[in-house]
């Protein structure tokens, strides 16, 4: 008779990137994960790029516009345009939906769209892509930024200076709003962890992340 090893848990977690830094940090898990490079204070992890990811721009499935130029989403989203009519749109307030501090969604839109400006503080705050896409579709003026990976029927993306956020533009460098998916670890992984590992960045582990929206670490 063959004795079979039962297989331990796999314990997951959300928080945002900087809880999964800190959690690789501190060593309360064995793999952080992260959306964002990591900053200069954050420095000394294993780092393992397991796909790539882009921003995605979302609107209500009724707005008339598709394509935005990036300093009109800045603009948009510093609050110094405040109503659709200014963009060609219909005469509606823009509603701004963000992401809450410490998520590496909003840290890479801070990075690759507000180029240091500060996101205005009318925006309202969402602790999950999930939710910046529930309240996007549920508000014909609203406007948010979401992974590319879930963007789904309910919302529309918006084309950036005439690119259109896709798998084929990412891959081929087109589309600029782009960052990394990490795995973290607080020393070189062994046994179980490096097998998880090795098993996502294998073809069939990068396979499923690819059916997921992303873009292979390749």
């Amino acid at each position: 008779m063959t004795e079979h090893r039962a297989s331990p848990p796999i314990n997951v977690q959300g928080g945002g990137s900087s809880a999964g830094i800190q959690a690789a940090l501190s060593g309360s898990a064995e793999i952080g994960m992260s959306s964002r490079w990591l900053k200069e204070e954050e420095r000394g992890l294993e780092t393992i790029l397991i796909a790539w990811d882009a921003i995605a721009i979302i609107v209500h499935p009724s707005n008339p516009l598709s394509d935005l130029a990036l300093n009109q989403i800045r603009e948009i989203f510093t609050g110094r345009i405040e109503n659709w009519a200014s963009l060609g749109g219909g005469d509606r307030p823009i509603t701004v939906m963000t992401r809450e501090e410490g998520s590496g969604t909003r840290g890479a839109f801070e990075e690759l769209v507000m180029g240091g400006e500060r996101i205005t503080p009318a925006a309202l705050r969402q602790d999950s892509n999930g939710a910046v896409r529930v309240m996007v579709a549920g508000d014909p003026g609203a406007i948010g930024y979401i992974s590319l990976a879930i963007v789904d029927e309910r919302v529309k993306p918006l084309s950036i200076e005439g690119v259109f956020p896709s798998q084929e533009m990412v891959s081929g460098e087109a589309y600029g709003l782009v960052r990394p998916f990490l795995f973290l670890a607080g020393k070189e992984p062994q046994g179980l962890v490096k097998e998880f590992i090795d098993y996502v960045l294998s073809p069939s582990g990068q396979e499923i992340l690819e059916s997921e929206g992303l873009v292979r670490a390749e």
